[in-house]
Formats: structure tokens, sequence, C-alpha cells
């Protein structure tokens, strides 16, 4: 039995899925969020996030694998220092950041990968005077789980929560919401 196409619609920032199956589309064209303290997402998937001036539409996520595009600007995290019980990879496509894991500071640039098995504590941070996107993947099970712990590192790089919970609300309760756009370096990505 073939496997349908899936139906684009435009969302508000950009097309995703509003049916099952498979489907093509161009990063430019892709629905995207942003956040002035976390920069921009392209998730590929609708989910409640992309659809929020789209409550009618029922969301429609990979079930078994997440994939983000992120951009990141410089001195600016991707989100709070984490740890996830399923694993997650990174390949950094263009620009700089910093990785900060385990504690540790380390600089990446382009074409660097990095691999998080379940329980690695991390987040990046962007450096130099460019925007860093980095391709984000990380496995999903049905009963995952994270926790923010408390981190000198991370809290130095204002990417770390001040008391460990493993509420994400909490976690993210004084920054601001994801919003429909685009990041503010688009005009100098690749593909803006």
């Amino acid at each position: 039995m073939a496997v349908e196409e899936a139906r684009l619609e435009e969302v508000g920032s950009g097309l995703a899925p509003v049916s099952a199956g498979w489907f093509v589309v161009n990063v430019a064209d892709a629905a995207w969020v942003r956040n002035d303290a976390f920069g921009g997402r392209c998730v590929f998937e609708s989910s409640r996030r992309v659809l929020q001036d789209r409550p009618e539409v029922e969301p429609r996520m990979f079930p078994e694998t997440g994939f983000t595009l992120a951009v990141l600007e410089p001195n600016k995290p991707t989100g709070m220092y984490h740890a996830e019980s399923e694993q997650e990879n990174f390949l950094v496509l263009a620009g700089e950041c910093l990785l900060l894991v385990e504690e540790e500071e380390r600089p990446l640039r382009a074409w660097d990968f990095v691999h998080c098995p379940p329980g690695t504590r991390h987040t990046f941070v962007g450096t130099g005077n460019r925007p860093c996107v980095i391709f984000m993947t990380g496995a999903r099970r049905e009963k995952g789980s994270i926790v923010y712990p408390e981190s000198a590192t991370a809290q130095a790089r204002g990417a770390g929560v001040e008391t460990e919970t493993p509420s994400p609300a909490e976690a993210y309760s004084a920054f601001p919401h994801w919003r429909l756009g685009r990041p503010d370096a688009w005009p100098s990505l690749p593909w803006g």
C-alpha cells in the first residue's frame, strides 16, 4: 500500500504538514518560530507552537525522531542547560558556537558534530559575529524525561536554572513565549 503525500498549508510563518504522509519542504518555505532569548527554529512538523494561529489544525508530530534547524544569534543560548532520557545529535552547519557539556565549554564551528547519549547535560551559546545554524535531532519515546540541573557554567552564560527542575514550564518561566516568525538574521542566512 502506497503512503500518500501530506498536505502542506500556510500556518502563519510558512508551510507545515496538516495531514499524514510524506512531504518535501524547503527551509525557506517551512514554518518558523522565534524567541527573543533563544533565536529561531524550523521544526518541520506542525507542533502546537507552529499552529498557534491555526488552532483548528491537529498537530502532526514525527513519532520516533524530532528534527530542528536552529538559528542562534551571538551570545544567545539555544535553550536552558538540560539532560534528556534519549540521545540527541547536533551538526553545526554555519557560524560558531560554544557547546556547554557536562560542566565543560567546547568551541564549535561549521561541520562539527556533537553526540549526546541519554543523560548528557548540554546546551549551546552563539559566538562570533554572525548567526550560527545547528541541525538538531533527537529520539522520542513515550515515557521520555528531561531535567534542568543547576550549573554554574550554564548560569554564567545565561543558560542555566537557579534550582534543578524536571519541568520545562518552570525552567523557562522567566523567558518570553515562542511566537511565529523567522529569525532577525533571515536575510544573511543561506536560504534567506
